[in-house]
């Protein structure tokens, strides 16, 4: 039976509600510093752009980044930046190489503490990680959010690792003097202010075993080292090397939003495995303890609950083109 155009604009109208709702994201950063950051964001090869490739985020400001299904890529702080009188914008830490605000396909220069994302992947399944694979910057905290993630929190049956990660304590004071970058004309052993980034051990000798390379280039082969081993003690569910798989990637269900926080705060948690002292630093921020995600904020969970909403308009629309 042929259908009516009014029928065949319904059809057309589920769909579009029922394909993004089901696997779009959004990332909401908060700065959490004490003082400004320039966010970067770099999408995988053959995934569509993002509206943006970097901003400003003011301390104490957040803002909202929407990523379309099946979205891979990557995001970071940049610290320090500054436009030079010729309009060439550059940053300390976290550089892209752009001269502009924008990074428009640049990656960060490490050291960079870095978020990766792949959406919608296998088993419909969202993948993240926090790596300081290439050093590290600033603090960074990953935490899902809305419904997804609270259902995964409240499980009990060993699902799907869907829960924060991160990295929330100040390396930089305490990073190894072979592998800190300070400020300008501050000597290597410098602490404190002066110190504004830690290389990874890659970066910073270049050698194949630290760089899982060459003959280092397997899982079995490429073993952490003592330096690798600093970042893991302070920062467990981060990756600290190449081949730290196991304890470093998260999963959530597809359609998850994610809060990224630089710089977190006490108010933010901290989930127990995180060990500072182990690396001899100082909680960044007091004593923070975590118990599991449903201590985090589901402020993503409006945001879920619309999604919800418009699948449910979807399938009633669908049913009723049926009948």
């Amino acid at each position: 039976m042929a259908r009516s155009p009014a029928q065949v604009a319904l059809r057309l109208i589920a769909l579009l509600l029922l394909l993004p709702a089901a696997w779009s994201a959004t990332f909401t950063m908060t700065n959490n510093c004490g003082y400004t950051v320039w966010p970067g964001l770099l999408s995988g090869a053959g995934t569509a752009p993002l509206s943006t490739t970097g901003f400003a985020l003011a301390q104490g400001a957040s803002a909202t980044v929407s990523a379309p299904a099946s979205w891979s890529g990557r995001m970071w702080a940049r610290t320090l930046c500054a436009e030079d009188a010729g309009g060439k914008f550059t940053c300390a830490t976290g550089d892209c190489g752009s001269g502009a605000l924008q990074c428009n396909g640049g990656g960060a220069a490490p050291p960079a503490s870095l978020v990766e994302f792949t959406l919608d992947g296998s088993g419909g399944m969202d993948f993240f990680d926090v790596s300081l694979v290439d050093g590290y910057n600033l603090p960074m905290l990953v935490v899902p959010q809305g419904a997804a993630a609270a259902t995964a929190a409240a499980s009990s049956t060993g699902g799907p690792k869907c829960m924060a990660t991160g990295c929330l304590v100040d390396l930089n004071a305490a990073c190894p003097a072979a592998l800190k970058v300070t400020s300008a004309g501050a000597a290597s052993s410098a602490v404190g202010g002066s110190a504004m980034a830690c290389r990874s051990a890659c970066e910073a000798f270049g050698s194949p075993e630290y760089c899982c390379s060459g003959a280092y280039g397997s899982p079995s082969t490429c073993r952490p080292s003592a330096y690798s081993q600093f970042f893991k003690s302070a920062c467990p569910r981060a990756y600290s090397y190449a081949y730290d798989d196991s304890t470093s990637t998260f999963t959530c269900a597809a359609g998850t939003n994610y809060a990224i926080t630089f710089c977190p705060s006490t108010t933010s948690g901290k989930y127990t495995d995180e060990n500072p002292q182990a690396a001899g630093v100082p909680p960044a921020n007091g004593t923070m303890v975590y118990r599991g995600g449903e201590q985090f904020s589901t402020s993503g969970g409006a945001s879920t609950a619309a999604h919800a909403s418009q699948l449910l308009l979807a399938a009633a629309v669908a049913v009723a083109l049926l009948l």
